[in-house]
């Protein structure tokens, strides 16, 4: 079923709507959860908490990508079960994964008055100037979190061509949020 069916079906309050979601994009939401988690049993929660989340949220909103839309509340919801659990110590390649994407952003204290939807477009706007192999990784590591292993297998990289690639990816990321006027 396509995407403009299943978003009627949430609009008509029809429960066909969480099946159809749970058909299409169901194993895509549960890697997205499973690359976070790390474990198939919260996993599974957070993608029926995104399918309720989904349901509660359309209508009003009517997105105009839904697999997007969709992922991004996984990953979020994903994000959100980490952070409780990251006082248990859980999930250290995730933590790893964005303590390296922090080490380029914006420091609150340094930046206040640019907001994070302001770096997310620039973070756009420099990954779609990038290769599209390139782009690709770096989704995959920082959006997706799979493991460098993961992601070299998927491109046919090796791993240290793909850890060299996220750095120099990193670096210039960087630097052009410095040139865009954004204090790191």
């Amino acid at each position: 079923m396509d995407d403009l069916r299943i978003i009627e079906l949430y609009f008509n309050r029809d429960e066909q709507a969480i099946k159809e979601t749970d058909t299409k994009y169901g194993k895509l939401c549960h890697g997205i959860a499973y690359n976070i988690l790390n474990n198939h049993e919260d996993s599974e929660e957070c993608v029926n908490d995104t399918y309720v989340s989904v349901w509660n949220t359309i209508p009003p909103t009517r997105p105009h990508n839904f697999m997007s839309f969709i992922c991004k509340i996984a990953r979020n919801l994903s994000l959100k079960r980490l952070e409780f659990m990251k006082r248990k110590k859980r999930s250290a390649e995730i933590i790893l994964s964005l303590d390296e994407l922090a080490a380029v952003l914006p420091d609150e204290r340094y930046a206040p008055d640019v907001s994070d939807e302001d770096v997310g477009k620039l973070i756009s706007k420099f990954l779609r100037s990038q290769e599209e192999y390139v782009r690709n990784v770096f989704i995959r590591k920082y959006f997706y979190f799979d493991s460098i292993r993961e992601i070299a297998k998927r491109y046919s990289f090796t791993e240290s061509k793909v850890r060299n690639m996220l750095f120099y990816t990193r670096n210039k990321l960087k630097d052009y949020l410095i040139k865009e006027g954004v204090e790191i």
